[in-house]
């Protein structure tokens, strides 16, 4: 096999970074494939932290390919933040990074507009809890066909003519929702600023598609690298608590402009308990000290806004959901280790709703919220050590995983114990 996507099994937040950064060791290429700095992917290599928010998380193996694909949408200061960030480590020193030039530009007017609409949202309690970082707007843009690309930023007359055709849609808007109509010398900075970011990113900007389609000719093995998870995919999540972009696997063939056929196996991503961030239906969720602990005890704050995640028990129905609409066929377990000690740990194996038991998740979300989880609950574990096979878990850690694996009707390929690269449990090799 040659070409894996890896997607997040749920709502996002599942731990997709560590484990793209694993699989980047046979990867001659990594591929993020949609969203933008919405995302926030923790890498822990030897003790010490890495934050990416636009860089693939294979970045931190010198040498390989980390591509921005076409179907992203890119705040191009951020961008340069993490760049800059990634070699003073002595990262993306070798000309690595390759941003496609088709990928859209959140401006300023974008987060502008993105928090007003929150704030409208909160005062109303009809919030989604977007991290008001100019996505929804951006990808809104590219939908009406009059949004601004990274190639644009090498145009000036073409940028200030595309301003200035949005801000006329949107300053009454703006206004509406409550804020001020951009002054001319605000408009001119942002377009300045747009200017010598697009100067400063020139060296990285290239064909992403072509890029990943040779690879692929060259038997390259490619992997995708996918933001959130399949439960907040715009057109089959939990809408509209969801993101903008297309998060299944299925989005990965769109942003680099492949077909499905040339995908040769999708690995999905769940933690060992479930989270989510922002609005939106949760019916595992915990509440006061229970949701607390586990907070805590799996560092569940946003890597991106800090906001502390919704947590909850693992929810399978929500987990078959996932592997379905990624065709996965293998699974990565994360923080296993946030479980240990805990006197007992509870699944949802299904819902009951109207008197019918539910396998997957009901579509409407008025009716997820009043699903009723039916839970089977697990003898808890102590610590799990450095177990390096299933075979050195402790039997109630052991039997979890593999009633998981049974229930999700997927193996897994791996199970991880705790942060680090070396605190895993590999059971196969997702490039065959």
């Amino acid at each position: 096999m040659s070409v894996v996507v890896v997607v997040g099994a749920q709502w996002g937040d599942e731990g997709k970074g560590k484990v793209v950064d694993l699989f980047t060791e046979r990867a001659d290429l990594v591929v993020r494939y949609g969203g933008g700095a919405n995302a926030g992917h923790t890498l822990v290599i030897e003790g010490k932290k890495l934050v990416t928010h636009l860089v693939p998380s294979g970045v931190c193996h010198p040498g390989k390919g980390c591509v921005l694909g076409d179907g992203m949408v890119i705040d191009p200061h951020t961008l340069l933040d993490e760049i800059a960030e990634c070699q003073a480590r002595g990262l993306l020193m070798k000309n690595e990074l390759v941003v496609g030039r088709g990928a859209h530009v959140i401006l300023p007017y974008h987060k502008l507009l993105d928090g007003l609409r929150e704030d409208r949202g909160a005062t109303r309690g009809k919030a989604i809890g977007t991290t008001r970082r100019g996505i929804g707007p951006a990808y809104e843009a590219k939908a009406a066909r009059r949004g601004v690309r990274v190639r644009d930023l090498a145009k000036p007359e073409r940028l200030r003519e595309l301003v200035a055709g949005n801000l006329d849609e949107l300053t009454p808007l703006i206004v509406h929702l409550g804020g001020s109509a951009p002054t001319q010398a605000e408009v001119t900075k942002w377009i300045d600023d747009a200017l010598r970011a697009g100067e400063q990113l020139a060296p990285y900007v290239g064909e992403a598609g072509r890029l990943v389609a040779d690879a692929i000719n060259a038997k390259q093995h490619v992997l995708f690298e996918g933001a959130q998870g399949c439960l907040l995919d715009l057109d089959h999540g939990t809408y509209p608590y969801v993101t903008s972009s297309s998060t299944i696997a299925a989005g990965a063939c769109q942003s680099a402009g492949l077909g499905p056929t040339q995908i040769d196996s999708v690995v999905g991503i769940t933690k060992a308990y479930a989270t989510r961030v922002g609005s939106g239906p949760f019916p595992t969720e915990l509440h006061g000290e229970a949701g607390e602990r586990l907070r805590q005890a799996g560092g569940e704050f946003g890597a991106t806004t800090g906001r502390p995640r919704r947590c909850g028990w693992l929810d399978l129905p929500a987990l078959r959901m996932g592997v379905r609409l990624s065709g996965m066929e293998s699974l990565a377990l994360t923080k296993l280790d946030v479980l240990a000690n805990l006197p007992e740990v509870s699944v949802c194996v299904a819902y009951k709703l109207d008197g019918k038991e539910l396998d997957e998740p009901p579509t409407d979300p008025e009716d997820l919220v009043r699903a009723e989880p039916i839970y089977q609950t697990f003898p808890g574990w102590g610590p799990l050590g450095t177990a390096k096979s299933i075979g050195d878990l402790p039997p109630t850690a052991r039997a979890y995983v593999e009633t998981i694996s049974g229930m999700a009707g997927v193996p897994f390929c791996l199970v991880s114990i705790g942060p680090d690269r070396a605190e895993t449990i590999r059971l196969s090799d997702p490039f065959g």
